[in-house]
């Protein structure tokens, strides 16, 4: 009978744990009327105020497409630049709500940090950035290189490995700060700068004289790069997973921030569902029916936010390669919204 009690007990006590592991932050958020999250700060094309102090990037809109969400409203947002030292640390012990800061999903950030990838928002790999002065065509060339590298992160591991697999030396210079580090790169503190090729795109955009770099052809890794929410809360990570999906699939559908009005119109019943026209795939994530038509009119579709901020009409200059739709031989692709 005693043991019968105490298993009854122990199943009471993991109940209540699970309860609070899931407690919602969609309360949360809504409680304090906006989302906190997490971003670089510093890296042009993906999180960076502009003169006016007005947040712009590829993850900065992301974020605001989960306010939209929520919302509504993609104003309800407010932005922490984080470190990559302290970008985990700070969604860990709940300073943030959701981390959008070019992070890399991998199999021991899945499993030991207690938190949860999201839907890529951007296929990356890593690479190196150079000075034309240095007169190196390929990474083949970087033996005994000084190389500036951020700490904490999958770069510093990349680097490493390929020159250790490459039989090279290479003289590291970790600096913690994205803008420090860029600052010393320009500055000639080191031979090369390695990171995500879209950052080093971010970096030469903003070089004193961009045309003076070149990046190298070689691309050392596969980096994933998406949001990341804390572990157990399956419905904020359903909101901020769909949140992403709802401008990939828009693309797909063909729908822009332009036409969304008369895509309402529209007598395909999956464009009825996608919208909310048809009610359903709202109140299964918490959130108003129109809450895919409402990322769409006010952020626009992945194609919009892509092109706005790092596509090849900007400073970046990046096609869309793998973040290209599948349809168009990429890799972004979205289940149905049913």
């Amino acid at each position: 009978m005693k043991l019968i009690k105490l298993s009854f007990i122990t199943i009471v006590l993991l109940c209540l744990t699970f309860g609070m592991a899931t407690a919602g932050t969609l309360e949360d958020v809504r409680a304090k009327g906006f989302i906190q999250a997490g971003v670089n700060g510093d890296l042009f094309g993906w999180g960076k105020p502009d003169e006016k102090g007005v947040w712009k990037g590829l993850d900065v809109d992301t974020a605001r497409a989960v306010a939209v969400a929520v919302f509504g409203d993609a104003n309800k947002v407010k932005f922490t630049p984080l470190t990559a030292k302290t970008r985990f640390t700070a969604l860990q012990s709940g300073e943030i709500d959701v981390l959008m800061r070019n992070c890399t999903q991998t199999l021991s950030r899945d499993t030991a940090l207690g938190l949860d990838f999201c839907q890529v928002n951007y296929y990356d790999g890593q690479g190196f950035l150079v000075s034309k002065k240095l007169g190196v065509k390929n990474a083949k060339e970087l033996d005994g290189a000084t190389v500036c590298v951020l700490p904490g992160t999958t770069t510093e591991l990349n680097v490493a490995d390929y020159f250790r697999a490459n039989d090279m030396k290479m003289k590291p210079v970790v600096i913690e700060n994205t803008a420090e580090l860029t600052k010393a790169f320009f500055a000639g503190r080191c031979d090369c700068l390695t990171s995500d090729a879209s950052q080093l795109a971010g970096h030469r955009a903003v070089a004193p004289n961009p045309n003076d770099y070149i990046m190298l052809p070689e691309i050392i890794s596969k980096e994933p790069l998406a949001p990341v929410v804390r572990h157990g809360d399956n419905q904020w990570k359903d909101i901020v997973n769909y949140s992403v999906l709802a401008m990939i699939n828009a693309e797909e559908f063909g729908i822009t921030s332009k036409n969304v009005d008369k895509m309402l119109k529209s007598k395909d019943p999956k464009i009825m569902r996608f919208l909310g026209v048809t009610p359903g795939n709202g109140k299964a994530l918490g959130l108003d029916e129109k809450f895919a038509y409402n990322i769409i009119k006010q952020i626009g579709n992945y194609g919009e936010v892509f092109e706005r901020n790092v596509g090849v009409n900007t400073p970046l200059g990046i096609e869309r390669g793998l973040n290209a739709l599948w349809t168009d031989g990429g890799l972004m692709y979205s289940p149905p919204f049913k």
